[in-house]
């Protein structure tokens, strides 16, 4: 899986640059949303990250590392939540692009075909995972056992936890869509999925698990397997 860790010194975690322009996104995330997402909430959560380990043994970690140490202890939630939403962002941003959406690329398509049948049904489960999070959360495509899955996880959470490896993500959190959408909130996931998605970053994220082969040979032996797997955490 492609590193989105940004350190600039051990102990001062950085907001990574965004891979486009503020404005690339529109008609469907407006510049002034992904102003706020990013220069506010995304920064927002390094500023306090820093804040909370500055001093501490926490502070030569990467966001990887602090995730691990701070997952599922009372005492280090604060650390967590910074820690993984900081991590989600980052990853969030690059599984867009402008202009996204439409057809995988060949290998990767078939992979997708492979595991649920199609692209369009893989792109139905995503939508139909992002109406059923409750409150506030992410919705993963994720590569688990062989088998690429689409799985739903509430507040800061990440698949990381679970020893999942993300190939993408999209951010169902109310201040990713508010100021464009207000209460249809299945109008801006529907639109990010059909019109954003990066299936190049998919495809970049799933040919490691595949060695020098890469997904062209995984898509011509079938290694992953078929079904469709929609996990709630």
């Amino acid at each position: 899986m492609i590193s989105i860790d940004y350190h600039e010194r051990p102990g001062v975690h950085v907001l990574p640059a965004l891979p486009y322009a503020r404005n690339a996104l529109e008609p469907i995330i407006s510049a002034r949303t992904l102003s706020f997402h990013y220069g506010k909430h995304h920064a927002g959560y390094i500023d306090t990250l820093n804040r909370l380990i500055a001093g501490t043994a926490f502070e030569a970690l990467s966001l990887e590392q602090l995730m691990a140490a701070s997952a599922g202890k009372a005492d280090l939630a604060a650390i967590f939540n910074s820690a993984a939403q900081a991590w989600n962002h980052s990853f969030y941003w690059r599984s867009l692009r402008p202009k996204g959406g439409g057809t995988p690329p060949a290998a990767l398509r078939h992979i997708i075909e492979g595991a649920f049948g199609s692209v369009e049904t893989c792109k139905n489960e995503l939508a139909r995972a992002a109406a059923n999070v409750v409150g506030n959360g992410w919705v993963w495509l994720v590569l688990f056992a062989g088998h690429i899955k689409v799985l739903k996880t509430n507040n800061a959470e990440t698949p990381l936890n679970w020893g999942m490896q993300p190939l993408l993500t999209l951010d169902v959190w109310e201040h990713a869509y508010y100021l464009d959408y207000q209460n249809r909130r299945a109008d801006y996931f529907t639109a990010v999925i059909d019109k954003l998605i990066n299936w190049d970053f998919v495809a970049e994220n799933l040919s490691p698990a595949f060695g020098m082969q890469g997904i062209a040979e995984a898509a011509r032996t079938a290694r992953i397997g078929s079904g469709i797997s929609l996990l709630s955490h």
